[in-house]
Formats: C-alpha cells, structure tokens, sequence
C-alpha cells in the first residue's frame, strides 16, 4: 500500500473534476451565443428588476431550473452515493431511465400545446423541468434524458427539451468540477497531469460531438433508440449482478 492510498486519497476524484470541468467548457463553446445572450439577459434582470426580454426570460427560466438540484444535491448527494453504491442499482436504474424515456414519447404523443416557445416556459415549468435533474443523483438515470423527458411533457418539442436540458446541465455541471478544482492540486492530483490534460481534451471533444450530434438528431427524430438501449443494457446488467 502507498502512502497516497494509506492516507485516503485517490487519484480518481481528481482525474472526474476535471472530466466536469471539461465537459462544461464543451457546452459553454458549442451554445456560446445563447451564453452570450443569457449573460445579457442577467443584467436586463439586474437592471429592470423584470422580464422584459426573451434573454431575460430565459436567464431567468435558468435560474429557476438551476436552485432545485443544486438545493437537492447538497442535501442528498453523499447519502445517495453510499446507499446505492452497487452495481445492480445503477443496472435497475438504467432499465427505469428506459421506462422513463419511453413514457415521455408515448404521453407527448398525446398532449396538447406542443411547440412552447423557451421564452414562454414559464417559471412553474422551469422549475420542474430543473427539478428533474435531481434523478440523475441515482446511478442509472440520465441527467439530460430526465430533463429532456420531463421537458417533452411540459410542452416543448424535442428541440426545445434538448436544448434547455444542455443549458441547465451546464451550470449545475460546472460548478460540481469548480467546487472541487483543489482536489486537481491536492495530493490527489499529483503525478497525474498528463493523465488529466489527456482526459479533459477527449471529454471535452466528445462532450462537444455528443452536443453537435444530438442537437441536429432531435431536430426529426425521438427517444425510442436511447429507450432500446436502456432496456436492454440494463436487463442484460441486472443478469449479470443479481
């Protein structure tokens, strides 16, 4: 046993901050101009005290989504981690995540007013919409899929839902990585710079594809393959750790 890990320290906690971090960053570039808009937006708010543009609005709708998880993840995140630490719960939670998917294609089928507009979101929607984040504490559940899916039923079209989902992930995402940036530079991070500059550019990279793509798929397309997926990776998951 070294020293490092007499002491209690990992090197893996470091090496996922900055996998955040990166991954932030990636969504920050690929909708900078709705940043852009949305810091705008936040001084309109500090300004007129009121919504009075559709960047305000948005800002806003933001800020709204954004409390609930954080609030939620404060108080719950450490004790959710301990008591679902096993393999078997993220493989049930991934066949729930399907379930999830799957009921918010075949009830949006259904539901009227389709088509909301971001800047119409309403506050009430916002904060559901963010509230949702919070199943991603679970292992198993997807973070955006929630927020996509909870999307889909408040009214928006897929485009819409993805493109709010990413813009709520990224501050609650960011700031997870920033909080923990001195673990980079604690004893956990020593030794393994190259193994962190290697990992943030592909995370970075793949975050920012992973966004092109999605972004342009949802534009015609549905959940039902992420649903196929989640279904079936996690049946064969639950097999295998049961």
């Amino acid at each position: 046993m070294t020293q490092q890990s007499a002491r209690g320290h990992t090197p893996y906690l470091a090496f996922i901050v900055a996998l955040h971090v990166a991954t932030a960053l990636a969504l920050i570039v690929f909708y900078r101009k709705d940043w852009v808009a949305i810091l705008a937006g936040v001084g309109d708010l500090a300004r007129e005290r009121r919504l009075t543009t559709p960047r305000s609005r948005l800002a806003w709708w933001l800020i709204l989504g954004t409390i609930p998880v954080c609030l939620i993840g404060l108080a719950l995140d450490k004790s959710l981690r301990v008591v679902f630490a096993k393999p078997l719960y993220a493989a049930i939670f991934l066949t729930l995540n399907g379930f999830l998917l799957l009921a918010a294609e075949l009830l949006t089928r259904r539901a009227r007013g389709r088509g909301l507009a971001l800047r119409d979101l309403g506050w009430v929607n916002a904060t559901i919409i963010g509230a949702s984040q919070a199943i991603a504490l679970l292992p198993g559940f997807s973070r955006s899929g929630a927020t996509i899916s909870t999307g889909l039923l408040r009214g928006l079209d897929h485009e819409k839902a993805t493109r709010f989902a990413f813009l709520l992930a990224t501050p609650v995402i960011l700031a997870a990585g920033v909080l923990k940036i001195p673990e980079l530079f604690g004893p956990e991070g020593q030794g393994i710079g190259g193994q962190i500059l290697a990992g943030s550019i592909v995370a970075f990279v793949c975050a920012y594809l992973s966004t092109r793509f999605l972004t342009r798929y949802f534009h015609t397309r549905t959940l039902y393959p992420f649903v196929v997926y989640c279904l079936i990776a996690g049946g064969i998951s639950i097999l295998r750790f049961a």
